[in-house]
């Protein structure tokens, strides 16, 4: 009966020295966990005004418009989003499409990283990855997953 109450000390210990020395080195970290309706308000704040309040992009989007410049897409299954990954979606969202594009590209997309947290605008784009199918969502997670084994 002594050797189970030791051994159980001294599983104890060990479990207890474990989490010590791990916080802020990786493993026990807490993980990004998205607040959708955090999302969504952000979403209606400061996306709407030009990928539309239902995700629908500006018209003729594909088309530059008379300033050179690409409309705003649809964020939609009609739309492209859905065909990149987490990574690129999320430093397009932070910088904007220039500063990601480089090379002269010119949008009026901006950076929104100086106004929002990156958990904030991971926020809005799970949120719109929840107004996909289920087929959608299953290809751009296979995208990000191809992203993240290339890295």
């Amino acid at each position: 009966m002594k050797w189970l109450m030791l051994s159980g000390v001294a599983v104890s210990l060990a479990a207890l020295s474990y989490l010590l020395l791990s916080v802020g080195s990786g493993p026990l970290v807490a993980s990004y966990q998205p607040d959708l309706a955090r999302g969504e308000s952000i979403y209606a704040a400061a996306c709407a005004a030009c990928h539309g309040a239902n995700l629908e992009g500006e018209a003729n989007w594909r088309t530059p418009g008379p300033d050179g410049r690409l409309p705003a897409p649809p964020h939609d299954v009609s739309g492209h989003t859905w065909h990149h990954s987490d990574r690129i979606l999320l430093d397009i969202t932070m910088r904007g499409t220039a500063a990601v594009v480089g090379g002269g590209y010119d949008s009026n997309m901006p950076g929104f990283g100086d106004a929002y947290s990156e958990d904030e605008l991971r926020d809005v784009l799970e949120w719109i990855k929840t107004q996909w199918p289920d087929r959608e969502r299953a290809h751009q997670a296979q995208v990000t997953a191809r992203d993240e084994a290339s890295r």
